[in-house]
């Protein structure tokens, strides 16, 4: 009796006031540390020597403002945070960035660095690259460049120089489109040694290329030719040029490509650069198609009779001249033939019941569908929805003409699903989608309100979606001023958000007003 046990006491230098981190290990500190953002954990170095010295050592990633005046502090600023492995520098076009001779230094200082990020570095050339690769950096496997005055030459050395590269990214490199050189080691002064082009790319083992806002495609044709055998993902974005002649290009050489991922967003490419895909890509378990204007039927078919490993297909069918130039004919084929596919996403595509049954009879495993901006969408597919996709985990209706007799359909049948999304339907009203809650307690709702009329408790705090019950309306014996109370727009559009707030200021006035009033 009479004595008290306190925890501080037997820690050394654990007084009144003292630092209780001191008796964590430094690993479990670090972790927590991991858990915070950046902003916060920038602060917390400011604690102490302790906390400084902590961070210092398990910061994994770093994110520096690539201005000229950082070049001078780059040696004891990456000295500090010698184990980061992911390193961000990013800079103003307007402004003048970091040089080649502070990029170069980077692997000396960063020997665990395995991803790099330049956006923005228009001072950075292909001599900072050439000296970058030249340090060999065992541990570098992603590499991604947007907006800096890098071309071929420095792109090829880092190809070569870096045994683990696995992942690059181009994006806007407006000299490289200047140039007009093809990423070949012809070009490559480094080399002392003359091989052939295949034999020089053998030696890396390039996985991930992702190419943005480039206007020259024939630039990567020796680069995909000489990566067919272990390239694996393959990502075009508004990219100009003839990409049907550099997927053509594939077939020229003596193996089969290994690529099992294929995205084309907004470039030219008609039905024989998909020919080309379906002869050459056999593995291929991932296609994306927006707005490829030139595929056809001709080109889905061509992709069915090859590629019966697909499991995800996203299709965007936007015409530059509003034409038709997918239609129903291409998306049967591959519902008949590829029995794999667990992701169907169609925009714009005249599905009807024809498809959709062999959707649901040939692909038993489907798990997520979409189906938006379409007119063929109504009441009668929805109810063969819910009669036949068994499997079905997450639906999404965006922008067809259905009504709540749809809703009710899907919510009597598709046992399996989970999550249902519907979006810019001005047919559905609220009072089906909470009934669909009352029969299914379990079912995730998400409603793109638009102009519904929605109870205060279930709007969201963020404005984008409703993911609850939707209430019904409120008797008709309330009076006007409780339901002027009790009532809230739902939009998903910063505009109508912003309309929200001014109504709901106006009516937090009006109450003050009220109230002073009586």
């Amino acid at each position: 009796m009479g004595q008290g046990y306190s925890s501080s006491s037997s820690l050394p230098g654990l007084g009144r006031g003292g630092d209780l981190t001191l008796a964590l290990p430094d690993e479990c500190l670090a972790s927590i540390f991991g858990k915070l953002g950046c902003h916060d954990r920038n602060n917390c170095s400011l604690v102490c020597k302790h906390w400084k010295r902590v961070d210092s050592k398990s910061r994994q990633r770093l994110v520096l403002v690539a201005r000229s005046e950082i070049s001078l502090w780059f040696p004891s600023l990456l000295a500090r945070f010698s184990s980061v492995s992911v390193l961000s520098l990013k800079c103003s076009r307007k402004l003048v960035s970091v040089d080649d001779d502070a990029l170069a230094r980077i692997p000396a200082l960063l020997p665990s660095l395995k991803k790099l990020k330049l956006k923005g570095c228009v001072d950075v050339t292909d001599n900072g690259l050439l000296g970058f690769s030249l340090h060999h950096p065992p541990l570098l496997s992603k590499l991604s460049f947007a907006s800096c005055g890098i071309g071929s030459r420095g792109i090829v050395s880092l190809l070569v120089n870096c045994p683990s590269l696995k992942d690059l990214t181009l994006k806007r490199l407006r000299k490289l489109d200047a140039e007009s050189t093809p990423l070949s080691f012809q070009h490559q002064s480094c080399f002392k040694t003359k091989s052939n082009t295949n034999d020089c790319y053998s030696y890396g083992k390039l996985e991930r290329l992702c190419l943005k806002d480039l206007h020259n495609a024939r630039l990567f044709i020796p680069l995909l030719c000489s990566s067919t055998h272990s390239l694996k993902t393959l990502i075009v974005c508004r990219s100009s040029g003839n990409w049907d002649s550099v997927l053509q290009s594939l077939q020229t050489t003596s193996s089969t490509s290994s690529i099992e991922e294929i995205q084309m967003d907004n470039v030219q490419m008609g039905d024989p650069g998909l020919v080309a895909i379906s002869s050459s890509c056999p593995r291929l378990q991932v296609l994306y198609l927006s707005r490829a204007t030139d595929c056809t039927d001709d080109g889905l078919s061509a992709i069915s009779n090859s590629c019966r490993k697909l499991r995800k297909l996203h299709i965007d069918a936007w015409s530059r001249f509003g034409s038709q130039a997918i239609g129903e004919e291409g998306f049967l084929s591959i519902a008949t033939k590829c029995s794999g596919l667990q992701e169907v996403v169609l925009m714009g595509l005249p599905i009807t019941v024809i498809s959709l049954n062999a959707l649901a009879t040939s692909c038993p495993v489907l798990e997520r569908m979409a189906l938006c901006n379409t007119e063929s969408i109504g009441d009668s597919e929805m109810q063969f929805i819910g009669a036949k996709f068994n499997a079905l985990k997450k639906l999404c209706i965006k922008n067809c003409p259905i009504s709540d007799t749809g809703i009710k359909a899907v919510g009597e049948g598709c046992p399996s699903l989970v999550k249902l999304k519907v979006k810019r339907c001005r047919g559905v009203t609220k009072e089906s989608m909470w009934k669909l809650r009352m029969r299914r307690r379990r079912l995730m709702v998400s409603v793109d309100s638009g102009s519904m009329l929605l109870a205060e408790d279930e709007t969201d705090d963020r404005g984008g979606t409703v993911q609850a019950a939707v209430l019904p309306q409120k008797s008709r014996t309330s009076t006007s001023s409780s339901r002027t109370h009790d009532v809230n727009v739902i939009c998903s559009s910063r505009g109508a958000l912003l309309i929200r707030s001014r109504f709901e200021n106006v009516l937090r006035l009006n109450n003050n007003n009220r109230r002073r009033s009586n």
